[in-house]
């Protein structure tokens, strides 16, 4: 008969009770595994060492890992030199301890059953310690402690515990991508609008772009003035509104071309985003809604839209001068309540990093902005819509026609970007270069008039117009798309003459 295991737990005192641990089970599972290597195939798909209680326990759990990765056996015998000057295996009676682990062959039964015990103990005393922490840092009173800080901390370190019970591991057979890829393109085809992302709400956007994917960190950049953050409005409206109607007509949720959506705005107040949302949706001009100059009938209209968007699934964070981290957490927060599945910032350069620097510091703090939001893209599987600012370059030009090295501290940005779209009004532009209105007596063929007219001719072709700029794509062609854009309402929408069209550059 074998010799019962000596192990030694630890203790719980009146101050410390006892982790939640069973070292029975972890002696048992290693047995399991020297008596059949097989089980290492499943098993450390989801456990690692750390997750084991004790320490000796981990390392002979990491060695028989170790040993099958190389293609050999791992037993008590192919082990035992491993762990000749192991101190914790000295007090357990030496290298003889690895037999005793196998003394029980009736271990091979529950095995998997000891291993997703020994995982989820491991996730319970990871909660211990991250109540401990909380504890610590609340009770910590000192001048430079920032409670919001610490509550964001916590968040994270919770949300990590969280998503230890997630994917089991990031690889996905050919199958398994091949299935998503089809049910993807079944997706598109069903949509009528070839659409196997979130649809933008805008027809010739989704046609060129295939929606919004997931996972892509998408860049929306222009210079001030060019409507981006109208865009990216009208985006996140048009989503949450058509994920509105599809939840109504009980269309499945893996079948549905609208999202959820989270607006971080870090420039523009709730309210004001609210003002824009509700004058696109009721027809009202934003500057009659914010001064009042509005009928009884507006009034209605605006009553109207703003109780058919009470649900609206849009939801609006106007929290200023967030970091990246902060951001990120509370995104987290969002998807795991709300449900959401499309994420807007505006914009990218009023986000800070971890670190604290000046300006010398900030091409990489930007890096780390970009690197961190397409990481979150990546980790909640979204599409994440980031605007950004355009250098000053952009305005020396004769083409004002954005290019991507106009993008500021372009070098990360570009990167790290799936989807790198700009939005371009030549009417901005032609605007300020009205030149001096004739007078009454001014004849046709005076120079004056002449300008004039010029000017009234290139006005009146690029009135209402808009461009998107689709400077790089990973998944299509870059090219151009025009749009319309109603400025009194800050409104783009799809135009009726395809003769606008501009063909792909590539």
């Amino acid at each position: 008969m074998a010799e019962p295991i000596r192990i030694m737990p630890a203790v719980p005192t009146a101050d410390a009770p006892a982790l939640p641990q069973n070292i029975e089970a972890e002696a048992a599972l290693l047995g399991a595994m020297m008596i059949d290597n097989r089980l290492c195939e499943d098993v450390q798909i989801k456990l690692r060492e750390e997750h084991f209680f004790e320490p000796l326990h981990g390392r002979i759990y990491a060695q028989i890992l170790r040993l099958v990765d190389r293609n050999m056996i791992a037993n008590p015998v192919t082990l035992r030199p491993l762990f000749e000057g192991d101190e914790a295996m000295r007090e357990l009676g030496g290298p003889a301890y690895l037999a005793q682990l196998t003394g029980s062959g009736a271990a091979l039964i529950g095995a998997r059953d000891f291993a997703t015990q020994i995982y989820d103990l491991a996730l319970l005393r990871a909660l211990v310690g991250v109540g401990r922490g909380m504890v610590e840092s609340a009770m910590d009173t000192s001048d430079e402690v920032d409670p919001k800080t610490q509550i964001e901390q916590a968040e994270v370190a919770l949300y990590k515990v969280a998503e230890e019970g997630g994917e089991q591991g990031s690889t996905k057979s050919f199958l398994q991508a091949a299935t998503e890829a089809v049910k993807n393109a079944e997706r598109a085809l069903n949509s009528g609008g070839h659409v196997s992302g979130i649809t933008t709400g805008l027809d010739s956007l989704n046609a060129k772009m295939g929606g919004l994917h997931r996972s892509d960190l998408i860049i929306l950049a222009g210079r001030p003035g060019m409507g981006k953050t109208s865009l990216a409005t009208n985006i996140a409206f048009n989503a949450a509104q058509r994920m509105m109607r599809e939840k109504e007509d009980g269309i499945p949720e893996n079948k549905r071309l609208g999202a959820g959506c989270a607006f971080f705005s870090l420039e523009m107040s709730a309210d004001q985003l609210a003002t824009r949302i509700l004058a696109e949706s009721s027809g009202i001009s934003g500057e009659s809604l914010r001064m009042g100059k509005i009928s009884q009938n507006d009034f209605r209209n605006l009553a109207r839209a703003a109780a058919e968007l009470e649900q609206l699934p849009l939801y609006i964070d106007d929290t200023p001068g967030l970091t990246i981290a902060a951001l990120r957490t509370r995104a987290r927060r969002l998807k795991r309540q709300r449900g959401i599945d499309l994420i807007i910032v505006d914009y990218l350069q009023l986000l800070s990093g971890g670190g604290r620097g000046g300006e010398a510091n900030r091409v990489q703090e930007i890096s780390e902005i970009s690197r961190g939001l397409k990481q979150l893209a990546k980790e909640l599987s979204v599409p994440v819509i980031a605007l950004s600012q355009l250098s000053r370059q952009v305005e020396a030009r004769e083409n004002k026609r954005p290019i991507l090295s106009d993008l500021r501290e372009s070098g990360s940005i570009e990167q790290d970007a799936d989807l790198v779209l700009f939005v371009f009004r030549e009417e901005y532009y032609i605007n300020f270069q009205k030149p001096t209105e004739p007078g009454p007596d001014t004849s046709e063929m005076d120079p004056v008039n002449i300008a004039y007219q010029e000017w009234q001719r290139l006005m009146a072709k690029a009135f209402g117009i808009a461009e998107v700029v689709v400077a790089k794509s990973r998944h299509g062609s870059t090219g151009t798309v025009p749009l319309k854009f109603d400025a009194k309402i800050t409104r783009f929408s799809d135009l009726a003459d395809s003769s606008y069209a501009v063909p792909d550059y590539e």
